[in-house]
């Protein structure tokens, strides 16, 4: 590493965080010469340019489905310490997944690294007690959705909204469009979202299978399209569904036959497992079911835990169910498939989902994060102590042009 370069860390655990990263790093290195960006994570971190001392996003590999392998996790955060001991870091950046990010950031941290979060942990949903752990390892909080902001500064911490990353990015409507064209006639069009992690598909693609099964039970002229997000979580959803693919079902791998945003072009509604993908929807204003499978006991173990009375993110945005939600879930296919046959047989109800979907996504008009959180950055690691009020004068100067521009 350069001594002349500031060095950020970047950590990321899931593919959704190796997602969150990359524009960030992209823009580091496009903006910000002095700033040198390396990363634990994952291949969209390392195609933005980050320097890559690890691989750990490929699959959730430190994620819920992998924090109980304690000795594994404690391996890898000795290696990032001594990493950091014999290379300071300015800043360090922990992306989302706090239950495996949070005890790195206290062996960082007395390092003499800032702790920049970007995804404020969701203490609101299930554990408001957290607070204080929060306020004593993290210097910013950087927020994906619009309540947290509040949420948090009034608990003492430094946290601004930034925007979403999904909801930022541009969408290319001509090129869904051919994308969409090229898949299978039917009607109704449901595509199934089994998730990007190996678990979630392990957990729900068999549940998603046996849903379509009864919805073209009533609809013999339905079609659907899994997406599985690479290679090995399309091998994956195979396995589960029995070695072959149902009748009516066509499956793609995202960004080789077609993209997401061409399948969601293309779908009448989608059935997905609970997380990110769920604002995918919402960006183009797509009816969703949300759906996480898990054991009775695990379900009337979140009952316990969670706070929030919705789970899925439109819902949470919103502050109301505007869609359904299955979340968590261990019942069977049949109450979802009638859910879906309600939605896609009713065109008011369908009408008003995109409505309010669309409603929400319009909320983050104007906040491009990636310039955002870049300058945050670059300034913490220069030395400079952001406050709430640097933050806002920060969000304000980036977010003017964006508003202009879609106003105009």
């Amino acid at each position: 590493m350069s001594a002349a370069r500031k060095v950020v860390l970047f950590t990321a655990q899931e593919p959704s965080g190796d997602a969150h990263a990359a524009p960030v790093i992209a823009r580091l290195r496009e903006a910000y010469p002095d700033i040198e960006p390396v990363a634990w994570g994952g291949p969209k971190m390392a195609a933005a340019g980050a320097t890559m001392l690890g691989r750990t996003a490929d699959d959730g590999v430190m994620g819920l489905a992998g924090i109980s392998k304690v000795a594994e996790v404690k391996r890898l955060h000795d290696e990032i310490v001594a990493w950091a001991r014999a290379n300071p870091v300015a800043v360090h950046m922990p992306v989302d997944s706090p239950s495996a990010n949070y005890p790195l950031c206290a062996r960082l941290k007395p390092l003499g690294a800032r702790v920049v979060n970007l995804v404020a942990p969701q203490l609101w949903a299930w554990a408001p007690w957290r607070i204080g752990k929060v306020r004593r390892l993290s210097d910013v909080l950087l927020c994906l959705l619009p309540f947290e902001e509040e949420w948090f500064r009034s608990r003492g911490c430094v946290a601004k909204f930034v925007g979403h990353p999904v909801l930022s990015k541009p969408l290319d409507l001509a090129q869904c469009a051919r994308e969409a064209a090229t898949l299978p006639h039917g009607s109704p069009r449901v595509l199934l979202l089994p998730g990007s992690r190996s678990s979630e598909v392990h957990r729900n693609g068999r549940l998603l299978a046996e849903i379509f099964a009864e919805i073209r039970a009533a609809k013999p002229d339905a079609r659907a399209v899994a997406v599985a997000s690479n290679e090995a979580n399309a091998r994956r959803f195979v396995d589960e569904v029995g070695g072959r693919l149902p009748p009516g079902v066509d499956l793609v791998v995202s960004g080789r036959e077609a993209s997401l945003e061409g399948a969601l072009a293309w779908c009448d509604l989608a059935v997905a497992v609970s997380g990110t993908v769920s604002l995918d929807c919402t960006r183009q204003a797509k009816p969703v079911i949300g759906v996480y499978r898990t054991s009775w006991l695990e379900t009337l173990g979140a009952r316990v835990v969670i706070r929030a009375p919705h789970l899925l993110l439109p819902n949470i945005l919103a502050g109301r169910r505007i869609v359904p939600e299955f979340v968590p879930y261990a019942g069977g296919p049949s109450p979802i498939a009638r859910e879906a046959l309600s939605i896609l047989g009713d065109a008011a109800r369908l009408s008003g989902m995109q409505r309010d979907l669309q409603a929400v996504a319009d909320t983050f008009l104007g906040r491009d994060p990636a310039p955002i959180v870049a300058e945050i950055l670059a300034r913490e690691a220069r030395g400079e102590r952001l406050g709430n009020a640097q933050l806002d004068d920060i969000v304000r100067g980036s977010a003017r042009p964006s508003l202009d521009a879609a106003k105009a």
